[in-house]
């Protein structure tokens, strides 16, 4: 679909009624996307605290080397005490080391329910926590109603609470990969071939061994994905994505499943490490399509928590609290690990398991707005209820 065709189907969906106002930002090209990574993903394996000597006694399976070199499953220094994860060298390391990403420890909700629908609603209402809950007020709503000439888009299979409430705004299915490996009927063809021999009880056990681990595990892991795509599927329409935003939209929000890792999660390689991979080079190749344009995009990469900061013995980890946010953006004032920090030790962990949160997303995410489209605190009063702008000077 070329850009006219676009937008001659955005009119014919109602789009008129999001376009043909002016910007009151002091950028008029500035572009914002949200990706939600669902599912709480391990940010203490991604943004490393090499530094810490109690990471390493915490995490005996888990952990990811210190920086070295010669070790391609080692942590990629990114200063004296933290290091990035290896899979992500090609892809978001460059961006940091060219000041256009920063990273946020510390960082979340002060939802204590460890819950994955509960949080994730918290931050896609981004409403003030024992208030009543507005299920059709999503805070990328109230944002798009203080700005002008917006033109929101959701990449979502269904309208994401974070857009409900405000005026009519797309939202486009980008699929996601099917189940890997062999099928029902490679199953039931390898099955044959053992048949009448001593390994037919085996083999046909172990296919129904297999499927009832995955369904287990997928219908687990399905709840608290919440119906968004995976992360290869991400990798394979993050392109797409930057095309749309670069020549017809400029307020996102996608969804990216797969991160709750109770179990097998792995460290410099494993299944982690695979959707890191993934993750990166969606946003990698999303940032190559924006062009010339991505000096005025931002890009905000958050969860609803973090995980536990000991490993569990399932080697996986599990719900915790606070997370680290990546802001990433060719005018980011990036190549540094941003907002208040304590030292990853025990005696600095949250209820004695997790990571604190210093930093209120709320708070975050009003300061950038605040930077990125010029808002008044009246504005971001209505954005963000009760919650005062933290500036940590990213823009």
């Amino acid at each position: 679909m070329n850009r006219r065709d676009l937008i001659r189907g955005s009119a014919a969906l109602g789009l008129s009624t999001v376009a043909g106002r002016v910007w009151a930002a002091p950028k008029a090209d500035a572009r914002l996307l949200v990706v939600f990574l669902r599912g709480a993903y391990d940010a203490a394996n991604v943004v490393i605290p090499t530094g810490s000597e109690f990471y390493y006694r915490s995490r005996p399976n888990l952990a990811i080397a210190k920086p070295d070199a010669s070790d391609p499953k080692a942590g990629l220094a990114l200063d004296a005490d933290w290091s990035l994860h290896p899979a992500l060298c090609e892809t978001i390391l460059p961006l940091f080391a060219k000041g256009q990403a920063a990273f946020v420890p510390f960082a979340g909700t002060d939802d204590l329910t460890r819950s994955h629908f509960e949080t994730q609603d918290t931050i896609e209402m981004g409403q003030t926590i024992g208030t009543v809950r507005d299920y059709n007020s999503g805070f990328m709503a109230r944002l798009a109603a203080e700005l002008t000439r917006v033109r929101p888009i959701a990449f979502t299979e269904q309208m994401p609470l974070i857009f409900r409430g405000g005026e009519t705004v797309p939202n486009i299915a980008i699929n996601g990969v099917g189940k890997p490996g062999i099928d029902d009927r490679q199953a039931k063809l390898i099955a044959a071939m053992y048949s009448g021999t001593k390994l037919a009880g085996a083999v046909t056990e172990g296919f129904r061994v297999r499927d009832e681990v995955y369904r287990s595990i997928s219908e687990h892991a399905a709840q608290a994905d919440r119906g968004a795509v995976s992360p290869k599927g991400f990798e394979l329409s993050a392109r797409r994505i930057g095309r749309l935003m670069r020549d017809s939209f400029n307020l996102g929000f996608v969804d990216v499943g797969g991160w709750d890792t109770h179990v097998n999660q792995g460290a410099g390689t494993g299944y982690l490490a695979d959707r890191l991979g993934e993750l990166g080079r969606g946003l990698s190749g999303f940032a190559e399509e924006i062009g010339p344009g991505w000096s005025d995009t931002v890009v905000v990469v958050l969860s609803e928590f973090g995980r536990t900061f000991r490993e569990n013995g399932n080697r996986g980890t599990d719900h915790g609290h606070g997370s680290v946010y990546w802001i990433l953006g060719g005018g980011v004032r990036g190549g540094r690990i941003a907002g208040p920090q304590v030292r990853a030790d025990e005696a600095n962990l949250f209820q004695n398991r997790d990571y604190p949160v210093l930093t209120n997303y709320r708070g975050l995410l009003g300061g950038l707005f605040q930077r990125l489209y010029g808002l008044d605190q009246a504005s971001l009063r209505r954005i963000f209820p009760s919650a005062d702008p933290a500036d940590l000077a990213l823009l």
